[in-house]
């Protein structure tokens, strides 16, 4: 059985030294990666090259490159860079982000996100392979015949793809490596991978040759309820504060009565109360609470679900200290 886990630090609340800490730590315990944010704080390519000097085998990923704010070519150029100076470790995560991000913060148009998507990955692909640029790899810009003056180390650099979206899933399916559902609820990951399955199918690949990484909060504490209690907070955030999908992924997974609740209370401003209002059974459908032993036992039950590797949030707002005893206790 798949015995991956990667750690992925939030991005909020973030102190940089200490990622730093639970890198090294998780390098000796033989993670398989760190996958680190960007949203509006840190610039995640410099912390990753922080890391890849710091550790010697931990895989190290953007979690997650928003395909707005960097052009392809600069996503390529990163990736191989990175991937070059840690000595084949980088893996590229990237998603679509959301309107208000990229609008208000980027000050780009949040434009054919699929379409972007597409084909950020199809000339970043084509770019480490040493190829040129073509006219018809893009219908965004006019793309004329660059290359990289740099040999990537590797040819293929993994590619791994944020969609809860079920055309970007397909399309996964046809051009990525991974896919990582966040807060998708473990016991339908085979609805998503059903769609990977077909993507794949329609241009001759394997299924099985897609990764399913999804994100999944894991705090191994006796006390299940104060360890849920941690969670919550998150979870509010993303109902309420991360647009419409988070919502909208809960409602058709059995689950609308809360999700409306919570995303009242936090469009409210009521941040607390939406926080504690988010249900046990939901952050059970998406997380794992408990002592070591069961958190270890939900991992395995997770994989049999459909889970290759398992993306494990790090405690967010929590002292250094819980942070070393959690990444020992999955450890084993």
């Amino acid at each position: 059985m798949d015995q991956r886990i990667g750690i992925v630090p939030f991005w909020k609340g973030y102190d940089r030294k200490e990622v730093l800490k639970a890198a090294r730590l998780a390098d000796e315990l033989g993670y398989h990666s760190i996958w680190i944010p960007e949203a509006w704080s840190y610039e995640q390519f410099q912390l990753l090259t922080e890391i890849a000097l710091a550790t010697r085998n931990l895989g190290l990923a953007t979690g997650i490159a928003n395909v707005f704010s960097r052009s392809a070519g600069l996503l390529a150029m990163s990736a191989a860079t990175l991937d070059e100076i840690s000595g084949g470790r980088a893996i590229l995560g990237l998603g679509t982000s959301g309107k208000n991000v990229i609008e208000n913060f980027h000050g780009v148009p949040y434009e054919k996100p699929l379409t972007r998507l597409k084909e950020t990955i199809k000339i970043a692909q084509a770019l480490w392979r040493g190829e040129r640029l073509a006219p018809e790899m893009s219908t965004l810009f006019d793309a004329r015949h660059f290359k990289l003056e740099m040999k990537p180390l590797r040819p293929k650099i993994p590619v791994y793809v944020a969609s809860l979206q079920e055309k970007a899933i397909r399309e996964i399916g046809r051009t990525a490596d991974g896919w990582v559902p966040t807060f998708w609820p473990y016991t339908h990951l085979k609805d998503g991978i059903a769609l990977l399955a077909e993507g794949a199918r329609s241009v001759g690949r394997d299924p099985k040759e897609i990764d399913v990484a999804p994100f999944v909060a894991v705090i191994p504490m006796p006390d299940a309820g104060m360890a849920r209690s941690m969670i919550k907070p998150l979870v509010s955030f993303y109902i309420g504060g991360m647009g419409v999908y988070y919502h909208a992924l809960f409602c058709r997974y059995g689950f609308k009565d809360n999700a409306d609740l919570v995303r009242d209370l936090y469009n409210k401003g009521d941040r607390k109360q939406a926080a504690a209002a988010v249900s046990d059974e939901l952050i059970d459908a998406i997380a794992i609470c408990g002592t070591p032993e069961h958190c270890r036992e939900k991992l395995a039950e997770w994989r049999e679900n459909g889970m290759g590797m398992a993306l494990v949030n790090l405690p967010t707002g929590a002292p250094y200290e819980l942070t070393e005893q959690m990444l020992r206790a999955i450890a084993g």
